[in-house]
């Protein structure tokens, strides 16, 4: 490959790769800041109370692959698809409360930017709230927007039992800017956009 073909080809890659990158919400949105980073990611940190030894009554904070719906159509609601047989699931049937954090970190966003994983600027949320089993229609939807994103998941094993969850959100809190954390109201954060055109 001559030095010319080669310098084209990286500008071209360069362009493309600078046309993929993500643009968030204005600081100032705060409602869609949340909806964009719990649509952009694929996993979360869940955190629990163990009843598990020996760290019964403490918090025990595991990753879980999540999706709010296929790529482009988010819900807002985070789904997760799991099994009794997980240890925080194992929690969760004696207290269904518990966080889940997201962070634009899991993407490419803040790596592209410079910004440090725990940087105020990599735009990260933590769900207040709760775990509940999904059915129906919802159940329906659910597994759509897991299979889209985590195709491996169609292939897990029968014998596990798996059934589709939401995270019931009752308290959103944003930290994406300088200034400390702000929190957002499950309305208002389900009333918000989470892209660039509204």
């Amino acid at each position: 490959m001559t030095a010319l073909l080669r310098n084209v080809c990286l500008l071209l890659f360069g362009l493309a790769a600078a046309s993929t990158r993500l643009v968030l919400p204005p600081h100032e949105q705060v409602a869609r800041v949340a909806r964009f980073v719990v649509h952009q990611c694929d996993w979360a940190s869940l955190a629990t109370i163990s009843t598990h030894e020996p760290v019964v009554g403490q918090p025990f904070s595991n990753v879980f692959s999540v999706s709010d719906g296929p790529p482009g159509f988010g819900s807002g609601v985070p789904y997760m698809y799991l099994t009794r047989m997980e240890i925080s699931v194992q929690d969760l049937e004696v207290n269904q409360q518990a966080s889940l954090s997201m962070s634009m970190a899991q993407t490419d966003y803040c790596r592209q930017q410079g910004f440090d994983p725990q940087s105020p600027l990599c735009a990260h949320v933590i769900l207040s709230g709760s775990v509940m089993e999904v059915n129906g229609t919802e159940a329906e939807f659910a597994k759509k927007a897991l299979f889209s994103r985590h195709p491996e998941m169609i292939g897990w094993p029968s014998d596990h039992n798996w059934f589709f969850a939401k995270f019931n959100m009752t308290q959103v809190w944003v930290l994406d800017y300088f200034g400390g954390v702000k929190t957002v109201s499950p309305d208002d954060y389900y009333q918000a956009s989470p892209n660039n055109k509204n």
